[in-house]
């Protein structure tokens, strides 16, 4: 036994009494011996010749663990059951210490964070980056034409051009664009077209001819500028007197074109940018006026009006439509063929036709000997209105030349129109006006 452990020699003490703390050793492995030391036997751990007392070795035993030859094993302590069973050593190895950064940083943000958001004097404003959806283009009803447009459409100024009807004078060109016609007799049997613009601009519209007083009323009740080429006496007179803004080609000829494919007079041409840059240099920017009142087209399924015609003064310039179904509109003819538009090639089919019924007269003799007719555009007279395929019949009312032409049923109500080109034609008596289902 004692061969097994040697003694830890400590100093030789003389004087007072000391007490040495032995130094902390690891346990030898156990070793199998025939005897074992049992708990109750005395170990002397001090080597001989030491004069140390026995309450001196009794002390230090109490302050310092034991140092024997055989220890019994430890218990773990909890805390170490509790790595154990996390899986965790002691000490810890590469991947425990990364797992115990990344804690220790998510609890450093966690903690910043909180500060920041609820122990900060002044709020933190955030950034939220919103994307903004373009937004669908708005639209609105035009003053003219009642078709949905871009508003500013609206603000421009209505421009109303004469367009002569003569066979050398066809095919015309932008009367398809035209959102309101107004057609009547100008002198000797032949018709003249009164074709108003404001949110349509073809490129060209002609050929331009002379104007006529009934034009310029019907002008008139749009605040529309008037282009035209000359006039009739009765007509220049009035455009002074009535203060029509005026945009006759004889004063700005550079608003006006003469073209070499066709034989003067027939032969004039503008454009609506054109006219609309001579309006604007006279002030004429915008158009104050009533529009027609508008309904929503609603085709009927048992038309009593496909087949129309309105007698004017002969077969060359008689007119005929035709109801399309497809379309909701009246395909246009005359002169027994499909009236078309120079610019687009298609046939004219207006989606509104109404027949005014006015008295017709003949005026003064023009240059050539053929007299100018007279139509009494202002009062009232009865309306032949077409259209969804059916025929309503009622009233129209102009009371002055300035004012709107409007319409009324035959209980006096709005007679109300569809959206789209409106085409209005003067005959002289209600015998002018047939229709068939």
């Amino acid at each position: 036994m004692d061969s097994d452990f040697k003694p830890v020699k400590r100093p030789a003490v003389s004087g007072q009494n000391k007490t040495y703390a032995f130094p902390e050793t690891k346990p030898p492995e156990p070793v199998e011996t025939d005897s074992q030391i049992t708990p109750d036997e005395d170990i002397d751990l001090v080597s001989d010749g030491d004069d140390v007392t026995e309450e001196q070795i009794e002390k230090n035993d109490n302050s310092q663990p034991e140092t024997t030859a055989a220890v019994a094993p430890k218990t773990k302590t909890d805390w170490q059951q509790k790595l154990q069973k996390l899986k965790l050593h002691w000490p810890p190895g590469k991947k425990e210490l990364a797992v115990a950064v990344v804690l220790l940083l998510l609890c450093l943000i966690g903690g910043l964070l909180y500060v920041t958001h609820h122990h900060s004097k002044k709020p933190v404003a955030h950034v939220v980056k919103q994307v903004v959806k373009p937004k669908p283009p708005t639209t609105v009803a035009s003053t003219l034409s009642g078709l949905q447009v871009n508003p500013d459409l609206n603000k421009l100024p209505v421009t109303g051009v004469m367009i002569e009807n003569s066979t050398d004078a066809r095919p015309q060109s932008g009367l398809s664009q035209a959102m309101v016609v107004f057609e009547a007799v100008a002198e000797g049997g032949v018709t003249r077209f009164l074709a108003l613009y404001q949110d349509t601009s073809p490129d060209s519209v002609g050929p331009v001819r002379s104007a006529r007083p009934y034009y310029v009323q019907w002008a008139l009740g749009f605040n529309a500028g008037y282009a035209h080429v000359g006039g009739s006496p009765d007509a220049l007179a009035d455009i002074k007197s009535w203060s029509v803004r005026d945009l006759d080609q004889f004063a700005n000829g550079g608003s006006y074109q003469r073209i070499p494919t066709r034989a003067a007079p027939h032969n004039v041409y503008t454009s609506i940018a054109k006219l609309n840059q001579l309006e604007d240099t006279k002030g004429y920017t915008s158009s104050t006026f009533t529009g027609f009142a508008r309904k929503k087209e609603a085709p009927s399924k048992q038309p009593t009006a496909k087949s129309i015609d309105l007698t004017l003064s002969g077969p060359i310039y008689n007119a005929h439509y035709d109801y399309n179904l497809a379309t909701n509109s009246y395909n246009r003819s005359e002169g027994g063929a499909p009236h078309t538009d120079s610019n687009t090639g298609a046939q004219i089919s207006p989606k509104v036709v109404i027949a005014l019924v006015t008295p017709e007269s003949n005026g003064a003799l023009d240059s050539s000997g053929a007299y100018y007719s007279n139509y009494t555009v202002t009062g009232n007279g009865q309306a032949y209105v077409f259209q969804d395929g059916i025929v309503t019949i009622g009233q129209w009312t102009k009371n002055s030349s300035t004012d709107q032409i409007v319409f009324t049923d035959a209980t006096g109500k709005p007679l109300l129109l569809n959206p789209g080109q409106t085409w209005l034609t003067a005959v002289s008596s209600t015998s002018k006006i047939s229709y068939t289902p």
